[in-house]
Parts: structure tokens; sequence; C-alpha cells
């Protein structure tokens, strides 16, 4: 009979021993270094130590530490001497403020439209679910930068009546230009649209990427970094202050978007 038993226990044993393999539940692992996804699309939005940018990323997951892109953006640039001010006259409207508030000493308004084709490589070995991922972001590429006029409400007299009218600048018209008695206000935006004037460029950015839950389906994301546009001219921005051909500005902007 102990043979019996004997077989009998280590049958029963290892049926309780697979039983108990069978249903232990799998343990997920957070640690997973695979690609889940193969794309991702992200919209951006930088505020720059002189301008800001509005910005379109579209980047191919080459491996879970690599992500390379192509990078469209708008924005402007600004002179570090530009400064928004309002003004009170007494001399001709008996103290009225200006109706809109102006940058004294302008000239051109600019802008730039940039392309580029860059990467994200991130530090760590693995992605962390539902955590942030650290990345180094790099980015070069052309640069097209347009000046428009800025035009400026003057206070004219014509013999008989004073009047507004919307002014860019010239030599002629440099002493009313920069007179604060003869300046009532900035003219809209709008103004000089149609007089813009091309000057390429290149550029490039190295920033550090901070994304959050490398593995999920949304993409969300802050970046901080430098950014440097160099141009073939210098950019006429201000009247008396030194322009440059280039401009280097510190950023921080944020990205939301989708991976598939």
């Amino acid at each position: 009979m102990k043979p019996f038993w004997l077989g009998l226990f280590t049958l029963g044993t290892a049926f309780m021993v697979r039983a108990q393999t069978t249903i232990q539940p799998r343990q997920m692992d957070y640690g997973y270094s695979g690609v889940l996804y193969t794309s991702e699309y992200t919209l951006q939005a930088d505020l720059q130590t002189n301008g800001f940018k509005l910005g379109y990323r579209k980047g191919t997951i080459k491996k879970y530490y690599l992500t390379t892109f192509y990078h469209l953006d708008f924005g402007t640039l600004k002179h570090p001497k530009e400064y928004r001010q309002s003004l009170r006259t007494q001399s001709i409207l008996h103290n009225i403020t200006s109706a809109n508030s102006f940058i004294y000493g302008k000239q051109n308004s600019f802008m730039a439209v940039r392309g580029g084709i860059g990467g994200k490589r991130y530090f760590s070995e693995k992605a962390k679910r539902k955590g942030i991922s650290v990345a180094l972001a790099y980015e070069g590429g052309p640069s097209l930068g347009f000046t428009k006029p800025y035009y400026l409400d003057i206070r004219r007299y014509n013999g008989d009546r004073y009047f507004v009218q919307a002014e860019r600048y010239s030599e002629e018209n440099r002493e009313d230009f920069l007179d604060l008695n003869s300046i009532a206000g900035s003219a809209s935006f709008l103004k000089g649209i149609t007089q813009l004037r091309m000057i390429p460029g290149i550029q490039g950015k190295a920033a550090l990427n901070f994304t959050f839950g490398d593995v999920e389906e949304y993409v969300k994301s802050v970046e901080a970094g430098l950014m440097m546009d160099l141009y073939l001219r210098k950019i006429p921005i201000m009247i008396e202050a030194p322009n440059s051909a280039y401009f280097i500005n510190f950023y921080l902007g944020i990205q939301l978007g989708k991976r598939k």
C-alpha cells in the first residue's frame, strides 16, 4: 500500500504546483524598453527671451531612446531695446493719452518662418510608464525672416487744422517720427503687411525635453533650451540702437500631441 499512497501524494503535489503556476498573475513590466508606437505628432507653443513662436513637429520613433523629427514654426523676433509705452501729451491735444501704445524708435517688425530636422535622445535606458523621461532635443535648418514696416500715427498740421496720419519711418520724416510730441500712437498692425521683405538665414537649437508618460498615447512635454537665428544681413528693427544679423534666445515651451 505504501507505493500507492506515495504515488498519490506525488501526483497531488505536482497538480498543486501546476495549479499555482497557472493562476499566478503575471506582473506588468514597467521597465519595458520596446517601442510601442512608431510616430508622434505635436503642436508647440514657446515663449522666448525676445518673442514667441508656434510650431508643429512630426516625429518618427526609431528606438525607445531615439526619436527623429521634422519641425516647422512661425514666430516673432524682437530687438532687446524694444519697449512698449504710452504717453500723455499736453502740447497739442491738451493732456490726452495716446490712443495706442507704441515702441519708440522702431522702424520694422520682424517675423520668421523656420523649418528644421532634429532628434530627441533620451538619457534613460528604459521608458517608465507614468514617469518623466528626460531627453536632449536638437535641431537645425533654414529660417526665412520677414521685415514689416512699423507705422506710427503722426500728428500733422496743414495750415488750417491738426490731423493724424499713419506713416512709416524715412529719412524725410525722421524728426517727427522720433519726436514724442508728434506721436499719437501706433497704427494698426496690418498696416504695411503688403510691404514685407524677405531675408534668408539659418537656425538651430538645443534643449532639454521633459516628457510625461513615454509609453502613453498622448504626448505631454515641456521643453527648455537655447535657440539661435543667423541671417545674411543685419535686421533693421530699431532706428538708433545697433541692429544685428543674429538672435540668441532662451525659450520655454509646451508640446501636446499624439502617438501612433
